[in-house]
Protein backbone atom coordinates (compact mmCIF):
# COMPACT_ATOMS: atom_id res chain seq x y z
CA UNK A 1 0.00 0.00 0.00
CA UNK A 2 1.06 3.33 -0.97
CA UNK A 3 0.25 6.70 0.98
CA UNK A 4 -0.02 9.81 -1.10
CA UNK A 5 0.21 13.20 0.50
CA UNK A 6 -0.29 16.45 -1.33
CA UNK A 7 0.37 19.92 -0.60
CA UNK A 8 0.91 23.43 -2.21
CA UNK A 9 -2.44 24.34 -3.16
CA UNK A 10 -3.96 27.78 -2.34
CA UNK A 11 -5.01 30.78 -3.47
CA UNK A 12 -3.55 32.69 -7.28
CA UNK A 13 -4.39 35.44 -9.15
CA UNK A 14 -4.87 34.65 -12.92
CA UNK A 15 -1.14 34.66 -14.32
CA UNK A 16 0.45 33.22 -11.28
CA UNK A 17 2.25 30.35 -10.36
CA UNK A 18 2.16 27.27 -8.21
CA UNK A 19 4.11 24.53 -7.33
CA UNK A 20 2.21 21.04 -5.91
CA UNK A 21 4.17 18.55 -4.39
CA UNK A 22 3.14 15.02 -3.41
CA UNK A 23 5.52 12.76 -1.19
CA UNK A 24 4.79 8.99 -1.19
CA UNK A 25 5.00 6.74 1.80
CA UNK A 26 6.50 3.81 -0.05
CA UNK A 27 10.50 3.38 -0.78
CA UNK A 28 9.82 1.71 -3.93
CA UNK A 29 8.38 4.91 -5.34
CA UNK A 30 10.68 4.85 -7.97
CA UNK A 31 8.79 1.70 -9.27
CA UNK A 32 5.28 4.21 -9.89
CA UNK A 33 4.56 6.02 -12.57
CA UNK A 34 2.88 8.64 -11.01
CA UNK A 35 0.50 11.31 -12.18
CA UNK A 36 -2.20 14.38 -11.36
CA UNK A 37 -5.72 14.57 -11.98
CA UNK A 38 -8.34 17.45 -11.27
CA UNK A 39 -11.66 17.53 -10.39
CA UNK A 40 -13.69 20.86 -10.25
CA UNK A 41 -16.93 21.12 -8.84
CA UNK A 42 -19.57 19.21 -11.30
CA UNK A 43 -17.52 17.61 -13.81
CA UNK A 44 -15.55 14.26 -13.93
CA UNK A 45 -11.92 13.88 -12.68
CA UNK A 46 -9.68 14.66 -15.83
CA UNK A 47 -5.96 13.87 -16.66
CA UNK A 48 -3.23 16.90 -16.02
CA UNK A 49 -0.20 15.41 -16.60
CA UNK A 50 2.12 12.01 -15.75
CA UNK A 51 5.28 10.89 -15.80
CA UNK A 52 6.81 7.55 -15.54
CA UNK A 53 8.81 5.61 -13.38
CA UNK A 54 12.16 6.26 -14.45
CA UNK A 55 11.00 9.63 -15.44
CA UNK A 56 11.72 9.65 -18.92
CA UNK A 57 8.43 9.83 -19.99
CA UNK A 58 6.14 12.83 -19.47
CA UNK A 59 2.47 13.52 -20.97
CA UNK A 60 0.39 16.23 -20.48
CA UNK A 61 -3.25 17.20 -21.00
CA UNK A 62 -3.31 19.69 -24.20
CA UNK A 63 -5.44 22.19 -22.02
CA UNK A 64 -2.15 22.83 -19.78
CA UNK A 65 0.03 21.71 -21.91
CA UNK A 66 3.13 24.36 -22.13
CA UNK A 67 2.14 25.63 -18.80
CA UNK A 68 2.58 22.62 -16.44
CA UNK A 69 5.98 20.94 -15.46
CA UNK A 70 5.60 17.30 -13.95
CA UNK A 71 8.78 16.37 -12.48
CA UNK A 72 10.12 13.82 -9.71
CA UNK A 73 12.75 13.57 -7.14
CA UNK A 74 12.97 9.80 -6.03
CA UNK A 75 15.32 9.87 -3.32
CA UNK A 76 12.79 12.54 -2.06
CA UNK A 77 9.74 10.34 -3.15
CA UNK A 78 8.34 13.24 -4.45
CA UNK A 79 6.34 14.37 -7.80
CA UNK A 80 5.69 18.00 -8.46
CA UNK A 81 3.91 19.43 -10.75
CA UNK A 82 4.67 23.47 -11.68
CA UNK A 83 1.97 25.04 -12.47
CA UNK A 84 2.64 28.49 -14.39
CA UNK A 85 0.30 30.90 -16.27
CA UNK A 86 -2.50 29.77 -14.12
CA UNK A 87 -6.10 30.34 -15.46
CA UNK A 88 -9.70 30.48 -13.79
CA UNK A 89 -10.08 27.69 -15.44
CA UNK A 90 -7.43 25.81 -13.79
CA UNK A 91 -9.89 25.77 -10.52
CA UNK A 92 -9.97 22.06 -9.05
CA UNK A 93 -9.25 19.88 -6.50
CA UNK A 94 -5.63 18.51 -7.69
CA UNK A 95 -4.88 14.79 -6.40
CA UNK A 96 -2.03 12.94 -6.98
CA UNK A 97 -1.82 9.30 -7.73
CA UNK A 98 0.29 6.40 -8.68
CA UNK A 99 0.37 3.24 -10.36
CA UNK A 100 2.62 -0.25 -10.85
CA UNK A 101 4.54 -0.22 -14.25
CA UNK A 102 3.49 2.15 -17.24
CA UNK A 103 2.42 5.00 -17.41
CA UNK A 104 -1.11 6.43 -18.45
CA UNK A 105 -3.36 9.21 -18.90
CA UNK A 106 -6.43 6.99 -18.01
CA UNK A 107 -8.11 7.19 -14.18
CA UNK A 108 -6.79 3.98 -13.62
CA UNK A 109 -4.15 4.45 -11.00
CA UNK A 110 -3.81 1.99 -8.08
CA UNK A 111 -3.00 4.86 -5.36
CA UNK A 112 -5.06 8.29 -4.49
CA UNK A 113 -3.61 11.28 -2.45
CA UNK A 114 -6.77 13.27 -0.84
CA UNK A 115 -6.71 15.96 -3.17
CA UNK A 116 -5.53 20.14 -3.01
CA UNK A 117 -7.30 22.94 -3.67
CA UNK A 118 -6.13 25.01 -6.25
CA UNK A 119 -8.38 28.14 -6.71
CA UNK A 120 -7.21 30.83 -9.40
CA UNK A 121 -9.28 34.59 -9.07
CA UNK A 122 -9.74 36.24 -12.20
Amino acid sequence: QVQLVESGGGLVQAGGSLRLSCTASRRTFSNCAMGWFRQAPGKEREFVAAISCSGGVTHYADSVKGRFTISRDDAKSTVYVQMNSLKPEDTAVYYCAGREGLVSVYVDYDYWGQGTQVTVSP
